[in-house]
């Protein structure tokens, strides 16, 4: 299956034209009164246990590949009785050609569901509603698009979230997960459904908002975008965020990422303010400072995500690169990233991710399989402190 879902968010103009006009800011609190929405059992899941094809729940077995070329195969397995659930809302992937997608499932969704959140699968029960996404087309300003339709968007996915509390749920902890407009989603859900109701708010084992400009407070861990979910500092802890963007350069003036009120952040509605930063949370190091982080991509679809060279052929679904790259979290000029960094061992040569859309999208591409190898075990390591405690 050729996963090529990963570099269509656009190429060219990618998403300037919408986003300069600022027709998406404030959408979400202008209508999203959560409340009044009632739970429908209308949902179009495209992942959900017991589903007969499930891209949430595909073989998982990885080629290991060190720095010195020895090679080992890893077969993992999902968990069967896992403790917790996985919420998660996929990037934009739709290239049909309205403002707003339809809820009918296309490799596209599949393949962004496979790539980004069937590892999860080894920890949880993973949940992912198909919603009215805005798309690619209305980002590149192909086609008009309007508050409206960012409202139905969000209020799409909310009711996909509503039908999972309903009648899913049962009293689980959840793990939140989305990247890109769907990590924009969440920061709307997870505002209006879950940061200010404690009844909810108390299922919440974290969240995993990646590629959306989550904020706090200058030198803060709570407060911006949420009151009560602060950013994730132990293995631990639960009840938080993990957010970044991710660069191998340091970002530009005009990136998308990373600065609070501009690009990815008129999206989820959120303005520039003072005194606010965009979080970045590092998951190899929770506390600060630089880790390694552990990357693993699906082995056809590696090469898209920004790979530069040819991968190496493997006979497993998924390729990892150990110690490869050093993760830091830096702040410059205004832009909060994930720093990226190869770690040049002697000899190795491994492909590298590469800022494939340009400097002003970094390895976005990359976001979540660039750590995936470090969220899932500290997601593991949470659902337990979570349910030691529940």
């Amino acid at each position: 299956m050729a996963r090529r879902w990963v570099g269509r968010w656009g190429r060219a103009a990618v998403v300037s034209s919408v986003l300069a006009t600022g027709v998406l800011v404030g959408t979400a609190t202008a209508g999203a009164t959560g409340s009044s929405n009632t739970a429908s059992s209308n949902t179009v899941w495209l992942c959900k246990p017991g589903l007969v094809s499930d891209p949430c729940e595909a073989p998982l077995s990885a080629t290991v590949i060190q720095a010195n070329g020895q090679r080992a195969v890893v077969k993992t397995t999902d968990a069967k009785h896992s403790p917790i659930d996985c919420f998660y809302v996929y990037p934009t992937v739709s290239h049909e050609p309205t403002a707003n997608a339809d809820l009918t499932i296309q490799p596209a969704e599949t393949d962004a569901a496979y790539d980004q959140a069937s590892r999860f699968s080894q920890v949880c029960r993973v949940y992912a509603p198909m919603y009215n996404q805005i798309t690619v087309a209305a980002l590149e300003g192909k086609v008009p698009v309007t508050a409206a339709d960012a409202l139905e968007a969000y209020e799409s996915a909310l009711s996909g979230f509503k039908d999972y509390l309903a009648h899913y749920n049962h009293g689980r902890g959840i793990v939140f997960i989305g990247h890109s407009q769907g990590s924009t989603i969440l920061i709307q859900l997870l505002k209006h459904e879950v940061d200010d109701n404690p009844k909810v708010r108390k299922l919440l084992v974290s969240a995993i908002l990646l590629g959306g400009n989550v904020t706090v407070p200058t030198g803060k861990s709570v407060g911006g975008s949420f009151a009560h979910i602060p950013a994730c500092r132990t293995r631990t802890e639960t009840g938080c965020v993990v957010a970044y963007s991710s660069f191998v350069d340091p970002p530009p003036a005009d990136t998308f990422f990373g600065r609070p009120g501009t690009g990815v952040s008129l999206l989820s509605g959120q303005t520039a303010s003072a005194g606010l930063q965009v979080l970045c949370v590092n998951p190899a190091a929770l506390a600060g400072g630089k880790a390694v982080i552990t990357p693993y991509f699906t082995s056809v679809g590696a090469n898209v995500v920004g790979v530069e060279g040819t991968s190496p052929t493997v006979s497993t679904p998924w390729v990892s690169y150990p110690d490869l790259y050093t993760g830091q979290c830096m702040s410059a000029g205004g832009v909060t990233w994930l720093q990226v960094t190869p770690t040049a061992l002697p000899g190795d040569t491994r492909p590298l991710v590469s800022e494939i859309l340009g400097p002003t999208w970094g390895t976005h591409l990359a976001d979540v399989n660039l750590t995936l190898g470090n969220l899932v075990p500290l997601v593991g390591s949470e659902a337990k402190a979570y349910t030691a405690h529940h």
